[in-house]
């Protein structure tokens, strides 16, 4: 799998497909870069999808080198490498990737944000969060593993297993707990006024009823940035039914014929 060394981190990514556009895709906190693996083929050009630092096979950094400025400079970073001009962001990524255009407003030529989480405001569900990275520290890979997937062994649901450790394959847990605690002690946006001078075409999805992604936050980026449209859904069973129709869309929006 290709690597990039950054002045303090090693990032792994994975490429899929070929040709324009060449879009990069950040993952949601504790995932990585297996999580849009399946949405990738189904849309067009080259795909990169990296691990964030402290997730994935990706090296995790002292605990002080986790705020959104560094996620940012992650994206940032494989971006560049790889010459994208798209980028895609779920929850975490979405973070990054709005902490970025804020400093750099014409960084990508479109973006698509799923699930954005936070704003300028504290993380929520922080405790919980807390308490997640303390369950992490000092286990194995395999050991965070057994106690992530410990519910999901039963004989019914066998394919959650393998969902789970797609997912929640990270080389380093004690890194991923630091990388946790860093996105709860902070906030993406520094300033949300910075947004309006983002006139990148920009894609937001949300769906109502998600207590960490809070629908009414794409309604307020959607709001702030000039040029974005918003996704917005009544539950996770209503974009399963419209899936085909939402994928056809992203497609086009990442294509830049729609």
């Amino acid at each position: 799998m290709p690597e990039l060394t950054t002045h303090d981190v090693t990032l792994f990514y994975e490429v899929d497909g070929d040709g324009e556009p060449v879009s990069v895709l950040a993952h949601g906190l504790t995932n990585n870069r297996n999580e849009l693996a399946a949405f990738t083929p189904l849309v067009p050009g080259t795909k990169v999808r990296l691990d964030l630092r402290g997730h994935g096979r990706s090296t995790a950094p002292p605990s002080a080198s986790f705020a959104f400025a560094d996620f940012a400079g992650d994206v940032d970073a494989v971006a560049r490498h790889v010459g994208a001009t798209v980028a895609v962001g779920t929850s975490l990524g979405a973070g990054a990737l709005g902490n970025l255009v804020c400093r750099v407003p014409d960084r990508f030529e479109r973006m698509v944000w799923l699930l954005p989480a936070g704003l300028d405001l504290p993380f929520p569900l922080a405790g919980r969060y807390r308490d997640l990275a303390r369950s992490f520290d000092g286990l194995t890979s395999q050991e965070m593993l057994d106690r992530v997937a410990g519910g999901t062994r039963d004989v019914e649901t066998p394919w959650r297993l393998d969902v789970d450790r797609l997912l929640w394959e990270h080389d380093d847990p004690s890194g991923l707990a630091r990388a946790v605690r860093g996105v709860v002690e902070d906030h993406p946006i520094p300033d949300r006024e910075l947004l309006r001078r983002v006139e990148i075409p920009t894609l937001i999805l949300t769906i109502d009823g998600d207590e960490i992604h809070p629908a009414v936050l794409g309604e307020i980026y959607a709001d702030l940035l000039p040029n974005a449209e918003l996704l917005a859904f009544a539950s996770q069973q209503a974009l399963f039914a419209d899936l085909a129709s939402v994928l056809a869309r992203v497609s086009a929006f990442i294509a830049g014929t729609a």
